[in-house]
């Protein structure tokens, strides 16, 4: 009698441990994807409702399984909201790992410097998993960065971020300006930085090209900005061909070889360090600059020296063909 009440006992703990095996195997064990998948967890998502998807996607055999053995054999971590990569055969275990960890799938937006808001506009509509309609932003509204977004996004959050970033950064520059510069608003420092973004491609010359167009505000001269006769062509866009003298001569609110001061706005979106040079030029007599055959440019104070540098360029330009 002894011996059979034995048998019942190890039968019944053999009954148990194989129970429990197949619990913890249907949690650790290999899991049902066939091939690695995305996996959006939206914002305010509960576990319950993840798990439901998951199952619908295939990725858990069930729902109501995977909550069961996430409370006795997982971490009390919150899930996270964003998009995951589940590899194929990943296990329950290994799943709720990946969707309560540090594994989101960051995809980025880039806005280089000095790219005009048409262009900011077309990138943004290009993107194919951001979602909605978007206007075409404020030149200048946007800070040239690469934002991260989620998957199915609104585009107009995303742009809603580019353009705060913008307001963020002029803001906390504009405290930290130079006294005694001749832009006397933030909008003006926007729209000068513009015109140097587009003006040079070295950043170290960002500060002195700022300082040349300053000392030309000054002294009540034309900035003869060579962009500023493109944008209200292209809006910005490349032109693809030389300047016309017709274009030069054009009057407008932008057209800086046939108005004083300031165009009406910025002609681009620029960088920070755009606005940070012109908000904190450099200490120069310059009113006059050439390119130099090498991307940069050369600084003039007089006309007479002006001249002689244009020269050198135009000698430049003959030797390579193009004039």
């Amino acid at each position: 009698m002894i011996r059979r009440g034995w048998l019942f006992a190890l039968a019944a703990l053999l009954g148990l441990a194989l129970a429990a095996g197949g619990f913890a195997w249907g949690w650790y064990g290999a899991g049902s994807l066939r091939q690695e998948k995305a996996f959006v967890v939206r914002s305010g998502s509960s576990l319950a409702n993840v798990a439901q998807q998951l199952e619908e996607q295939g990725a858990i055999g069930s729902a109501k399984a995977f909550l069961l053995r996430a409370r006795f054999l997982g971490s009390n971590d919150p899930i996270k909201a964003g998009e995951f990569l589940l590899p194929a055969g990943a296990s329950p275990a290994r799943i709720l790992s990946i969707l309560q960890g540090n594994e989101v799938i960051r995809r980025f937006v880039t806005i280089p410097e000095g790219m005009p808001s048409i262009m900011v506009h077309e990138r943004l509509m290009a993107e194919p998993l951001l979602t909605g309609d978007v206007p075409m932003p404020t030149e200048g509204s946007v800070l040239p960065e690469s934002y991260d977004f989620e998957r199915g996004e609104p585009r107009a959050a995303v742009l809603a971020r580019m353009q705060a970033a913008m307001q963020r950064t002029l803001a906390e520059l504009w405290a930290k300006r130079a006294p005694g510069l001749v832009v006397k608003t933030p909008q003006e420092a926007l729209t000068l930085a513009s015109i140097v973004e587009k003006e040079t491609g070295k950043p170290s010359e960002r500060r002195m090209v700022a300082g040349l167009y300053s000392n030309r505000l000054k002294q009540g001269m034309l900035l003869q900005a060579d962009p500023t006769i493109i944008y209200p062509i292209t809006r910005g866009k490349p032109l693809g061909r030389r300047i016309r003298q017709s274009e030069i001569a054009a009057i407008n609110d932008y057209n800086t070889y046939s108005m004083v001061g300031l165009p009406k706005g910025p002609i681009t979106n620029p960088g920070r360090e755009s606005i940070a040079a012109v908000l904190n030029p450099a200490k120069t007599d310059a009113l006059y600059m050439v390119a130099d055959g090498t991307g940069g440019h050369v600084f003039a104070n007089t006309l007479e020296q002006h001249n002689a540098n244009v020269e050198k360029w135009f000698a430049i330009r003959r030797a390579r063909g193009e004039m």
